[in-house]
């Protein structure tokens, strides 16, 4: 099966685009966006990639399943694209951003500017049926995700992993802790936002990245 994804991930998962599950997953995901509403867009499921070859990825943040409202997802976990209204949890990222680092809060959601600096914004179910949160989880995302975040702990050392809520934290249980930085907290959704503030990520990400000789990311 031909999977239109950035060449460098291609090669990393070439193993998972043969194995049955993926096959299953495929036919679902290609049936639904047959016949009902599916986010993002065909052309975005793998955009986070696609922005962020694998070779490039010095930070991961880990997002649980597309926006299911119209206009919203458009490929990166948390993003939305330029225009829309920010969701309640960028617009909390953003505030810690600012107390973070000092910089204002971007009026844009779109995270394009953090993934092409190396940033892969990574949902674990990367589809979603129009108006029903988490309809297409347990169809084979998650298995897939799992293996892009096992590829890049076997081939990739330095990565910085941010994970917000115990979802992600338990998506990230195998993350080598040795040989890369593993930031936990509680997610920034509006029900946990305490939990999130002043977790300083933004900063330790830096100050990591900067020890071992990788520029850092530009948060604004």
């Amino acid at each position: 099966m031909d999977v239109k994804i950035d060449p460098t991930w291609k090669a990393a998962l070439f193993e998972e685009f043969n194995k049955p599950y993926w096959q299953l997953l495929a036919e679902k995901v290609r049936t639904e966006y047959l016949s009902t509403t599916v986010y993002p867009s065909s052309k975005n499921v793998f955009r986070a990639f696609d922005l962020c070859p694998f070779e490039s990825v010095k930070v991961v943040i880990v997002g649980q399943d597309p926006y299911h409202g119209k206009n919203q997802a458009n490929g990166l976990s948390f993003a939305v694209n330029d225009g829309v209204a920010l969701p309640p949890s960028l617009k909390n990222i953003y505030q810690e951003i600012k107390q973070d680092l000092g910089y204002n809060p971007h009026t844009s959601g779109d995270l394009s500017r953090w993934a092409k600096q190396g940033v892969l914004m990574l949902n674990s179910v990367l589809t979603v049926r129009a108006g029903t949160p988490a309809s297409h989880a347990g169809v084979g995302w998650e298995t897939f995700t799992d293996a892009v975040i096992a590829a890049l702990n076997a081939n990739k050392n330095h990565v910085v992993y941010m994970l917000w809520g115990k979802y992600a934290q338990k998506k990230g249980i195998t993350i080598n802790r040795e040989q890369n930085l593993v930031l936990t907290s509680g997610h920034p959704s509006p029900y946990s936002v305490g939990l999130f503030y002043g977790n300083h990520h933004f900063s330790k990400c830096n100050t990591y990245l900067e020890n071992h000789g990788i520029a850092p990311i530009d948060w604004h």
